[in-house]
């Protein structure tokens, strides 16, 4: 059974939807056929249908199939579908003003008993031109007299429990002066120095974005989301096939997008896909290739706002080149990002084109060696408020936009007890987001909007750092940006974690708990929930967040992992309303301790072999007596290998503790001997999961040695100590 099948069986309701859709279908032929013999009856006049094509927006949308761009695709097989409530709204933006004389619905079932037309030259301040409380669906003709921008459909009163549904909203007039833009209009860069503004299809336009992370086939669902927040604009990285779905969803909401083209090695530290642009011609063909195909197949999509060449390109070369050949480079890289921008412009003169980095240093670069770029654009976060003096100070001639920017970024902040970045808490990332877009706005003139980072689901390490919904769930930070964008305010927002203490943090045994207390309150007076998650990025740099078991109401006793290292503390606190606090604290796994005396510490050890050259060698079997759990003693890459100690003289234990590093044993024994010749068995498993194996293992002998008979990794065999214990 297909999951469909299975939810239509569940949801009793959507089973009669499908019927009613059936029965539309065929009211909708004879709607098509009788509409056709109206317009025929009809006295011939001199409008112009003005709305077809045009940007279109609605206050909500059914579903992915029913999209607010369908009710002005002069296709009478698709429609927009409302959710099923009131009120719901329509508008399509004209591109500039018109006098409006004639509006046509076309109904799906699913008609307004109630609603009226309005006009406006501003999309915020709006002229009734009619209403009726009296609507009878099919196709309506309605003679108007009004002018401006945008028309809006406003519906009050729907017929049945469904949504508002239209095959067709057509808006008939006479155009102004400068006519309706045909296609896509244009986006441009107007004014001079200090005075800048982007224009689109001639009306001023401030940049409200966030990047984007979802896949282009979520755009549909989404989009009206960050639409009724304030979001004019989202940002992507790259451009291709799959970015037709963005577009189209984002003009059918009215939103554009800063449409990205990738190069490399793009990412800024850290990122790989070293290219030499000195030298490289074919990848520089093959990529202006891409970038020109691209640029010709979307150039007139009315989701496109401008192309963005390439991102932190001049700062991630560092990571290939130095001295010399770096500032060759990064010439030759500018000199490249000029090239791919006269070839959009051949392409497209209708969109402003730029380049990102992720430092203001780039722009020297850009400056001299790329003076076809319209603007300038960074991404910056710790900092970004320091990037007006930066622009200032540079004598720059170019307007710019913030490409990313948010709260204080790992690289920014300082370490904690444990070492690692301490990360910002929820109210300093809220704080975060306001003062980016504050600094931004601040530079009047010259910085003309921003995208900040970042809309996206995920849900690991990087995401809670930085994601307005990770897992979906709304943060402090969407509700920031809500209110930075000038989005509708109140609702139901997020707990508000104020504190949160860890009982130990530097020294905490493997396995074991630690009691955890959380300051939080909520806005609304919720009901919380808590879940702990524990994540190891400080540890193998997997960015994956798993649940920990935890127990009480606070405080909260929560069990670590037995792997030792420094870990991170997630605290996701609900609110049963799809709003989320998450807090994080790192703390550090270590061994458990035993009781007694280290009857090994300091003694000798030799082994079957050891790891001579790589890096960190050498790794000699030495260190596994050392006290020292950041030393190790590793082994060749094949089964089997020893490690032995010597204790001097023939000596009594009761406890042994194997503190494995990342490439443990599978399978090992360990034996006891009095010459180190004739051994005896002690332990021994098939069943190793490393970390820290603690076996209350006891005997009598001088050596003890570890054999392992079977490699848990592709490595060798990893130990940070060979713990031998005596009460």
């Amino acid at each position: 059974m297909n999951f469909a099948t299975r939810h239509d069986r569940l949801d009793p309701r959507r089973r009669s939807r499908r019927g009613r859709s059936a029965i539309a279908a065929l009211a909708a032929a004879a709607t098509v056929l009788l509409g056709n013999v109206v317009l025929l009856a009809e006295p011939a006049h001199a409008a112009t249908l003005l709305s077809q094509g045009r940007p279109v927006t609605a206050s909500s949308a059914e579903g992915a199939g029913t999209p607010a761009a369908a009710a002005v695709d002069g296709n009478l097989n698709t429609r927009w579908s409302s959710t099923f409530n009131d009120p719901q709204w329509l508008q399509v933006d004209l591109g500039s003003a018109a006098d409006v004389s004639q509006i046509v619905l076309r109904w799906e079932s699913a008609y307004a008993t109630g609603y009226r037309i309005e006009v406006s030259d501003d999309a915020q301040n709006w002229s009734q031109v009619y209403s009726t409380t009296t609507g009878h669906g099919g196709t309506e003709t309605l003679a108007v007299n009004g002018n401006g921008r945008y028309v809006r459909f406003y519906g009050t009163q729907r017929v049945g429990g469904y949504g508002y549904s239209l095959w067709e909203f057509e808006v008939h007039g006479t155009p102004g002066s400068g006519g309706p833009p045909q296609g896509n209009g244009t986006v441009r860069v107007a004014g001079g120095q200090g005075s800048w503004q982007l224009l689109v299809n001639g009306a001023p336009y401030q940049v409200k974005g966030l990047t984007w992370g979802p896949p282009a086939t979520e755009a549909a669902q989404r989009l009206p989301e960050l639409r009724s927040i304030g979001v004019n604009t989202v940002r992507t990285w790259g451009t291709d096939a799959s970015s037709k779905l963005l577009f189209d969803a984002a003009a059918s909401n009215g939103i554009r997008v800063v449409a990205g083209f990738w190069l490399q090695p793009g990412g800024g530290p850290g990122s790989g896909g070293c290219v030499n642009y000195v030298t490289d011609t074919n990848y520089k063909d093959t990529m202006l290739g891409e970038i020109r195909r691209w640029t010709t197949e979307y150039k007139d999509n009315q989701g496109v706002l401008l192309w963005d060449v390439g991102n932190e390109s001049v700062l991630g070369m560092q990571n290939c080149f130095s001295g010399a050949e770096l500032e060759q480079q990064r010439i030759a890289y500018a000199t490249f990002v000029n090239d791919a921008a006269k070839a959009i412009h051949a392409i497209d003169p209708n969109h402003p084109v730029t380049s990102t980095d992720a430092w203001t240093g780039a722009w020297p670069y850009f400056t001299q060696y790329s003076p076809d770029l319209d603007l300038l654009a960074v991404n910056s976060y710790g900092h970004v408020c320091q990037v007006k003096q930066d622009w200032i100070d540079g004598h720059y001639t170019k307007p710019y936009i913030l490409t990313e920017g948010g709260p204080a970024g790992e690289w920014e902040v300082p370490d904690d007890a444990n070492g690692v970045p301490n990360e910002p808490t929820d109210l300093q990332k809220r704080d975060g987001y306001l003062q980016a877009w504050n600094c931004i706005t601040a530079h009047a003139g010259v910085a003309l909007g921003a995208t900040l980072f970042h809309y996206g689901t995920e849900n690991d390490f990087g995401a809670v750092w930085f994601n307005l919904t990770p897992g979906g769930e709304k943060r402090l930070s969407y509700y920031a940006v809500r209110q930075a964008y000038g989005g509708p305010s109140g609702g139901n927002t997020p707990p508000v974690i104020s504190n949160m203490t860890l009982s130990r943090t530097t020294d905490v045994p493997a396995g074991g708990t630690i009691s955890v207390n959380v300051g939080v309150s909520d806005p609304d007076g919720d009901a919380l929930t808590h879940e702990f998650k524990v994540g190891g990025k400080y540890i193998d740099n997997s960015a994956a967040l798993v649940t920990t078991p935890s127990s009480g109401n606070g405080p909260f006793t929560v069990t670590v992992p037995q792997r030792l290292g420094v870990w991170k503390l997630y605290d996701y606190v609900r609110d049963g309303h799809g709003n989320v606090g998450i807090e994080t604290r790192s703390f550090r796994v270590v061994a458990p301790p035993v009781e007694g005396t280290d009857v090994a510490r300091g003694r000798p050890a030799t082994a079957s072999s050891y790891q001579q050259v790589g890096n960190g060698a050498p790794y000699p079997p030495s260190n596994v007596t050392d006290g020292n759990n950041t030393t190790r003693w590793a082994s060749d890459w094949s089964d089997p290998q020893w490690v032995q100690v010597d204790l001097g003289q023939v000596t009594s234990f009761d406890r042994i503790q194997l503190i494995w590093e990342s490439a443990f044993a599978r399978s090992y024994r360990l034996e006891v001997s009095d010459d180190g010749n004739a051994w005896r068995p002690l332990y021994s498993t098939a069943d190793g999961n490393g970390d820290v194996d603690d076996l209350a293992v006891g005997g009598t002998g001088r050596y003890v040695r570890l054999t392992g008979t079977q490699r848990g990794t592709g490595f060798g065999y990893s130990l940070f100590e060979f713990g031998i214990y005596r009460r």
